[in-house]
């Protein structure tokens, strides 16, 4: 048995774990989202962009198997399961660390990537469907039209006809024009720039933040190991 502020670690030890299963259900469940959004304008964005909220979610849920290795190992005041929580803690908070340094330096390319995507898939809007449905979804959930208003579909179309996704409630019939007069004129490349933006930010402070907390727990860990291995030897 442990004794004197080392007892004090276990119970912290013990409540960190808890707070970890918390945290790998949050890890979870932001990673989910942002990978669904992402996975709405996969024409929009590169394939290493999707590749982050991924490891989100694999990283929430090895969460869980080291949080039972920890609360078993702090209970139990088992050696060999707290040394094992703390290297796989150690994993984890690479990943994490690596995957929020990630996504804070990447939403600097955003502005690049869109302006390249939306450029050259504006022109296959037309002749590939999946690109036409991630322009639909892009235009109606952000309200915008074209990539810097809907003048920029005449490049596309040489006349005055718009997507219907430009004009709200309007079915795929041609109506929808220039001329029409409830169309949506904000830029799309300014809606998804901000938005992208904004989960860019997201992955990197719940991936640092939680990064950071976990290192505690390591760093608590190690001290409860090694008050057990002194206690074992002194047997």
């Amino acid at each position: 048995m442990v004794s004197g502020g080392m007892t004090c670690v276990k119970y912290l030890l013990y409540v960190f774990n808890l707070l970890f299963f918390v945290s790998g259900a949050v890890i979870l469940a932001i990673g989910a989202v942002i990978y669904v959004v992402y996975g709405h304008y996969s024409n929009f964005v590169y394939d290493s962009f999707q590749s982050a909220p991924l490891v989100l979610i694999i990283v929430g849920v090895i969460i869980f198997l080291v949080a039972f290795f920890g609360c078993c190992g702090a209970c139990k005041e088992n050696h060999c399961m707290i040394i094992t929580f703390s290297v796989l803690l150690l994993v984890i908070f690479t990943m994490e660390l690596g995957t929020g340094i990630a996504g804070y330096v990447r939403r600097n390319e955003v502005e690049v990537m869109l302006e390249n995507k939306l450029n050259s898939t504006m022109y296959d809007y037309y002749s590939n469907e999946k690109i036409k449905e991630t322009w639909d979804i892009a235009q109606h959930e952000g309200k915008c039209c074209g990539m810097n208003g809907p003048q920029d579909w005449n490049l596309v179309n040489h006349n005055n006809t718009l997507p219907h996704t430009c004009c709200p409630d309007t079915p795929d019939d041609g109506t929808c024009t220039l001329n029409s007069p409830n169309i949506y004129t904000a830029s799309c490349f300014s809606k998804l720039k901000d938005g992208f933006t904004k989960y860019g930010s997201i992955i990197g402070g719940v991936g640092i933040g939680i990064a950071v907390c976990q290192l505690m727990g390591v760093v608590f860990a190690c001290c409860l190991a090694r008050s057990i291995r002194q206690e074992y030897e002194t047997v």
